[in-house]
């Protein structure tokens, strides 16, 4: 666990710092303390350290074995000639270090991402080493030295492969090559855009099947536009979901980041569904009509009813006869997937026919692996079926990406905005093929903060970072690289996540855990590459308990962080939107809180209370809450956003105080604002209760106004209240 410790130097004890456990976990990267949002310095125990360690596959269960993972450690790191994956900023040299025998020299060649040599095979400039650390030292009876591979600055964006030749040993390293920052699109250069933030599954139209779909998207994208003038709307994220029924309702626990939830297609939207024979259309038809029912319920988004109905229909038009160029546009969909597509199809085979994973101790999951001649077998005797599910991943890819398309031909500057998750599914596709992608025994998660005072668990498995590096980060980039494929911004979940990640050890509560590093450089040097590849933007919610540095790397490498107006707060007074930051996404609100309406009638008070999720008496979050509200009053008072007779009584003049919310974001410098759907009806219910999970019914609360009553897509755009606070975003309220 994590010891508080009342230090004015905010560091550890020497004597500490010396120990063979600390020094350890420095050379892996896993943090011995931590300050935390309120302040203080926390050492962490060392069952902690010891548990996070395993993670790593490193034994420090004892001080010997401690000294041993250490020793060798170090051993590796001076002779390793080259590190697996080296990073290159473009317009400037790299140096990339070389461990090798004094008496031979190292060659160093370039491979370049569409396989011709790099300046025509020749060798890269060599430099001597430079610092101390670099003297030559006796390694096994053989004397180390150091050198320097010189990458020119103009070597070309990608993903390249580095030669490092010695003799006849010749190691190849991941060499990416990524510019030095994201550029801003157009007209975020001289201006801002603003748009909605929405959540997908609760925004439903008459036609929907009781849950919001890619068409849905497709036309409010298009609505948005050209009703309120909106450039983007964000969206949760549209991970894969597990193929059958119970089907998990939080769109940031998905089974795998690589694909698409597929749950969202529009049966009626696939090309083959217009030529289904007359008793096949009615049987789909008969089953969309069932559906249509469910869009009726203001209370619960019902997942598992609705795919129980749209997943028969599927099979349906899948059976239907293709075209010769849909086929073979299939055909090379699948071949262009490779072993990613058939891995998830294989796991969603496996799912579906043998049940879900969490049901049995000795399940599935647990008894096979992708080798094993059970998983050949089911894929032989349910070939169909295996097909169906990469049909499907095809039609929700194409779906998905016709939003988009849509969305620009609209005039919208952006488009989709798509969120990225944390992470996956313990017992998820990507971890069950790939196991060796993620640290096992620990889970991600965040230490307390004033928010959420007992710590987050998420129950999601972190990448491992070694292996991460070995692999030239491939898992990463290629996720990255297909959510940009179908959206023009990606918003990525807790971008803490790419410099460090609590890491909590199973069976530890969520405060009892570790910061573990990973390579920001890399991962936000990946994030650049692959936008600047389609023109996109980034935004990284870097809000909670978060280092100064990484709104200064977020900026450097020109991603935008969150501003929470909310969370703007300094010595318990809001801080005036003008002193926002430039580079950010600015909104009211976030997912994680109730919406305006709501927060202003204390209902975050309310639900924690009920639920037992707070740390001090309830009386005192409320009085904190209270003088919150009262402060954030006085802030829109004072600076002229909100009339002083709307502040007397904010029960009876509730829009006008939302409004004045959103207004204050227009004064701001931030290059994006976004306002939430649900504060344009008037919604007040929390879409999601950090630190719950079956306690509240968390991502399954449909759109809905201020009264209760279910809101259709066909009517948002026109609502009085949803064009008021559009006029709001446009400055002309």
């Amino acid at each position: 666990m994590a010891t508080k410790k009342n230090t004015k130097l905010m560091k550890e004890s020497d004597e500490r710092s010396g120990r063979t456990l600390i020094q350890l976990a420095h050379e892996y990267g896993v943090a011995t303390a931590y300050t935390g949002q309120d302040g203080e310095f926390y050492e962490i125990g060392d069952e902690v350290l010891i548990a996070v360690l395993k993670a790593l596959n490193v034994d420090a269960s004892d001080d010997a074995k401690a000294l041993k993972a250490l020793e060798k450690k170090r051993r590796t790191k001076h002779l390793q000639l080259v590190r697996p994956t080296v990073l290159h900023v473009q317009g400037v040299d790299s140096k990339v270090k070389l461990h090798h025998g004094s008496t031979r020299l190292p060659k160093a060649t370039v491979t370049l991402e569409d396989g011709t040599q790099f300046n025509g095979g020749k060798p890269l400039a060599l430099e001597e080493g430079y610092s101390p650390e670099d003297e030559p030292r006796m390694i096994d009876g053989e004397l180390i030295d150091t050198s320097y591979a010189v990458v020119p600055a103009v070597l070309p964006l990608g993903y390249h492969t580095l030669h490092i030749t010695v003799g006849r040993k010749t190691i190849d390293s991941h060499l990416i090559s990524v510019p030095e920052k994201i550029d801003l699109i157009g007209p975020l250069k001289d201006g801002s855009l603003w748009g909605w933030m929405a959540q997908l599954y609760s925004v439903r139209s008459r036609d929907s099947w009781g849950v919001g779909d890619f068409a849905d998207l497709r036309d409010m994208l298009a609505a948005a536009k050209s009703k309120t003038g909106a450039d983007f709307i964000l969206i949760n994220p549209v991970h894969a979901a597990e193929p059958v029924a119970p089907l998990t309702p939080s769109p940031y626990l998905p089974v795998s980041r690589r694909y698409i939830n597929f749950t969202y297609i529009r049966p009626e939207n696939i090309e083959e569904y217009a030529a289904l024979p007359g008793p096949d259309a009615d049987e789909v038809e008969k089953l969309h009509m069932q559906a249509r029912k469910l869009n009726e319920d203001p209370n619960r988004i019902d997942r598992d009813a609705m795919w129980r109905l749209k997943r028969p229909a599927l099979w349906k038009i899948f059976e239907a006869p293709r075209s010769k160029a849909r086929q073979e546009q299939f055909t090379q969909y699948c071949a262009n997937e490779g072993e990613d597509l058939r891995a998830y199809a294989i796991w969603c085979l496996a799912y579906d026919k043998w049940g879900a994973v969490e049901d049995d101790p000795g399940c599935w999951e647990k008894k096979y692996s992708k080798d094993s001649p059970e998983i050949k077998e089911l894929c032989e005797k349910y070939a169909d079926t295996l097909e169906f599910y990469m049909w499907l991943e095809w039609i929700a890819t194409q779906q998905l990406a016709e939003a988009q398309k849509a969305s620009l031909r609209a005039g919208m500057k952006i488009g989709i905005m798509s969120d990225m998750a944390v992470g996956v599914h313990s017992q998820g596709a990507e971890v069950w093929w790939n196991p060796e992608r993620f640290a096992r025994g620990v889970t991600v998660g965040a230490p307390p903060d004033m928010f959420n005072q007992q710590g987050q668990n998420w129950s999601q498995p972190p990448f491992n970072p070694v292996h991460l590096e070995e692999t030239g980060y491939s898992t990463y980039r290629n996720m990255v690289a297909g959510m940009f494929a179908k959206a023009g911004a990606v918003r990525i979940d807790h971008i803490l996540g790419l410099f460090r990640l609590w890491w909590i050890p199973e069976g530890n509560t969520a405060d009892k855990g570790t910061y573990v590093q990973y390579d920001s450089s890399v991962m936000l040097g990946i994030l650049a590459l692959e936008a600047s590849r389609v023109n996109g933007t980034v935004v990284g919610e870097d809000l909670g308990v978060v280092p100064d540095y990484v709104a200064d790397s977020l900026k450097t490498h020109g991603l935008m962080g969150c501003v929470i107006e909310w969370y703007q707060q300094y010595d318990g007074e809001f801080v005036p939107p003008r002193q926002w930051r430039e580079m950010a996404l600015a909104s009211v609100t976030t997912h994680d809180m109730p919406p305006t309406a709501g927060y202003l009638a204390f209902e975050h008070a309310k639900i924690r209370e009920r639920l037992g999720l707070l740390a001090v008496p309830p009386e005192h979050f409320l009085a904190s809450a209270k003088y919150e509200q009262k402060q954030v009053i006085s802030m829109l008072v004072e600076n002229g956003y909100l009339d002083k007779a709307y502040a007397q009584d904010i029960k009876v003049y509730e829009q006008q105080v939302v409004e004045a919310l959103h207004r204050a974001l227009l004064d701001s410098p931030s290059k994006l604002k976004a306002a939430a759907l649900v504060d344009a009806v008037g919604e007040r219910r929390a879409q999601n209760q950090p630190g719950t999970d079956n306690e509240y019914p968390n991502w399954r609360v449909p759109l809905a106004d201020s009264s209760g009553h279910a809101v259709y897509l066909n009517d948002l755009f026109d609502l009085q209240r949803t064009r008021s606070l559009a006029d709001v975003m446009n400055g002309r309220k």
